[in-house]
């Protein structure tokens, strides 16, 4: 039925779980996959009197963020490799987290999505949105989610 899944993470203890469960959907289907973090844009902040954060000091946050993504993709890959699945690995600095996932999908020609949702009660996902939400709203492709 799907061919290529796209997982996306966010090293969450749910979003792990669901990794677990997106590789085993994968292999039942015989699909490939590819999992996908979305470094968040990051802008520098003024302090105090319009003093702006030193450059060095930014680069090293947007380093150490793109570190920590690459660990939570290459989580991905081991897992898809121990169960025998083809996995690729992307990262990109979307405008928003939900914007990447859906451009990644197409990117990557992806059929599906599986996901995580981290189950906000309702007035805090109306207060905060969700990723989830948004992806669902927004993608032309199935999306399963993980609860």
């Amino acid at each position: 039925m799907f061919k290529h899944v796209l997982i996306p993470t966010d090293g969450s203890a749910l979003s792990r779980k669901a990794v677990k469960a997106a590789v085993a959907f994968a292999k039942a289907m015989n699909a490939k996959i590819t999992a996908y973090y979305a470094l968040e844009m990051v802008q520098p902040y003024l302090v105090g009197e319009g003093v702006v954060i030193d450059t060095s000091t930014f680069s090293t946050f947007v380093e150490r963020a793109r570190q920590q993504g690459e660990k939570y993709v290459a989580d991905v890959a081991k897992a898809a490799k121990a169960a025998g699945v083809r996995c690729d690995t992307y990262i990109t600095k979307p405008v928003t987290p939900y914007q990447g996932i859906i451009d990644a999908a197409k990117k990557k020609k992806c059929d599906a999505i599986f996901m995580a949702s981290h189950g906000r009660g309702e007035l805090a996902s109306l207060i905060l949105g969700s990723v989830t939400q948004k992806v669902l709203a927004h993608s032309k492709v199935p999306v399963v989610v993980y609860r």
